[in-house]
């Protein structure tokens, strides 16, 4: 399959998955400013600038989005796009997400004191993080088979800094291969690798 028959094939899957409604809960609101689309929500509010050559409009309380004339085959892979984003606004706004991170290693700990979150990770200082405000914190000790280790639970109407505020907190004590200490996503599996002894016979 040549490149342009995989761009081709790529519009048509997103014009199909953009051609899907995107429906609003009760007591969530939208609006459009020019091409900034606002979501308002129990849990908060989002807005972002949509792409240009792209139409949406409110249709029995759902979100149609439709590529403008004449917008091509940009326009039909913008729909798809556009219509992912809009999904996740509205979800973010009316239900949240969520995510956890355990710390794993001895002494390990972690702490929240409103927007703040300080890390102990086996490190030679404590790691001080401020969290983005449309980010939440709290900790939980889990016992997984005798074993007590914090859990770091982050939660947020906003889907893009949630995952990247995870990320940031990984970064700081990536699990490492041989024995997984780190922080790492919860159920996140690891391919860990056998130490240098462990590789002789």
């Amino acid at each position: 399959m040549t490149t342009a028959q995989v761009n081709e094939a790529t519009a048509v899957t997103q014009s199909r998955l953009g051609k899907r409604p995107v429906a609003l809960p009760k007591g969530v609101d939208f609006k459009l400013n020019g091409r900034v689309a606002t979501i308002k929500g129990p849990k908060g509010e989002l807005s972002r600038e949509l792409p240009a050559g792209i139409k949406v409009a409110i249709e029995d309380q759902e979100l149609v989005v439709t590529p403008e004339a004449g917008a091509g085959r940009r326009g039909r892979q913008f729909q798809g796009l556009t219509r992912a984003l809009l999904a996740n606004m509205v979800k973010g706004a009316s239900e949240g997400y969520a995510m956890s991170l355990d710390l794993v290693g001895v002494g390990y700990r972690a702490e929240v004191k409103g927007q703040a979150v300080t890390l102990a990770l086996g490190l030679s200082h404590q790691v001080n993080y401020e969290l983005p405000k449309s980010v939440s914190a709290r900790v939980e000790t889990i016992d997984e088979g005798g074993i007590k280790r914090p859990r770091l639970h982050l939660a947020s109407y906003d889907k893009e800094a949630l995952g990247q505020t995870a990320a940031r907190i990984r970064s700081f004590r990536k699990p490492e291969p041989y024995k997984g200490k780190g922080v790492r996503y919860t159920g996140e599996k690891l391919r860990e690798k056998a130490g240098k002894a462990g590789g002789k016979k």
